[in-house]
């Protein structure tokens, strides 16, 4: 079942109130019955009663092993290492590397707005040794290991143009995940250009990515990048701008799949609202980029509800005139909403029931099963 809208909380103000105050973001906890202590890891232990050797607890407080997420990470060298993050706003930047494989985050409230790791830089930030960070650098949270779960954790990035009109450079990435394997249950992506980058390590590699039951809202391009990426029962949600005069404000999705990639990304059983007026939003553009022009981008959207901020009329279009969306592999199947109307046919391929039955979560994800 679908979850219920979520509000948008991407804006800074919101998360810098969050931080100063951890009732807005429900970090406060409820009152603590008459002679009970607070548990702050929920059911999943704690440092005096651990799990397993190579289970760490992270506390803002000070209650766990470590403070903070990035110091955690760094202490946990090897393979198989489970990080339980009691509830708090961690404002940093973190970066797994791929040594680090079969990686698990657990937001221990099993919330995902209690847990929330956050940053503000954005690909045109000035770095302290000169130049900027560039797309890539600009994410809050990297994950380049194989084998890497997150539950109930919310990534995200809250740069914002109006703060830094001087800045042209303003993709601003929440996560940016390249390790095959990778699963994300309950997670919320904010932010506004780039917010979640689902991309692999190199252009030969095929990396496989599985989101279930997660949230993420942005503007523009704020899903991307050339994994094999499944989508299921997920909720996107595209933000209001005021900067702009005119439609279209942003687009959904931006594959840039490899052309000998056979699978992209997969939506199915999911849903796209919106902030912004009817029809203000594209579905989807084709991004293919100046390190790979072989690059082509795969789309299908499959069992989904489109609201009215999607473009029925035509809900996809060009990021670069030489490279056309019609030559991409865009396909849909069996959506319905306003957005999915079929008012211009030749705008919205279709797949045939036969075609369909190879759209799957498992066809994507091959013999890898993410669990529940």
């Amino acid at each position: 079942m679908l979850s219920q809208p979520h509000r948008a909380l991407s804006r800074r103000g919101f998360l810098v109130a969050s931080a100063a105050s951890g009732a807005a973001l429900g970090l406060a906890a409820g009152p603590a019955r008459a002679g009970t202590r607070p548990r702050p890891f929920g059911r999943y232990g704690s440092p005096a009663d651990r799990r397993d050797p190579r289970t760490l607890y992270v506390h803002p407080g000070g209650a766990g092993d470590f403070t903070t997420v990035r110091d955690a990470v760094a202490a946990a060298t090897g393979t198989g290492y489970t990080l339980v993050i009691a509830p708090g706003v961690y404002r940093q930047t973190v970066a797994v590397d791929p040594a680090r494989t079969e990686m698990t985050w657990i937001g221990a409230s099993e919330e995902p707005r209690d847990v929330v790791i956050v940053y503000d830089n954005a690909a045109g930030t000035p770095k302290p040794g000169g130049g900027t960070h560039g797309t890539t650098g600009s994410a809050t949270t990297t994950v380049q290991a194989d084998g890497f779960t997150a539950r109930w954790i919310t990534f995200a990035n809250d740069w914002l143009r109006a703060d830094h009109p001087d800045i042209t450079g303003t993709q601003a990435v929440a996560l940016k995940v390249q390790g095959d394997r990778s699963a994300f249950h309950h997670c919320r992506f904010l932010g506004h250009q780039d917010t979640l980058y689902a991309d692999s390590m190199a252009l030969g590699t095929f990396a496989r990515q599985y989101f279930a039951h997660c949230y993420a809202e942005g503007d523009v391009d704020f899903v991307f990048g050339r994994a094999t990426a499944v989508f299921d029962h997920c909720h996107f949600r595209t933000l209001n701008r005021t900067d702009l005069p005119a439609a279209p404000y942003g687009f959904v999705f931006a594959p840039s799949t490899a052309g000998a990639n056979p699978l992209g990304y997969l939506v199915t059983r999911s849903r796209v609202s919106s902030e912004a007026p009817d029809a203000y939003f594209k579905l989807a553009r084709p991004w293919v980029p100046s390190s790979d022009t072989t690059a082509r981008p795969m789309l299908t959207v499959r069992d989904t509800w489109l609201g009215p901020g999607i473009d029925a009329v035509a809900p996809y279009t060009n990021m670069a005139s030489g490279y056309p969306w019609q030559s991409m592999r865009f396909t849909e199947y069996r959506n319905t909403g306003p957005g999915a109307v079929m008012s211009v046919p030749e705008n919205r391929p279709q797949l045939t029931r036969a075609q369909a039955a190879s759209h799957t979560r498992q066809t994507y994800l091959g013999d890898w099963r993410p669990c529940a």
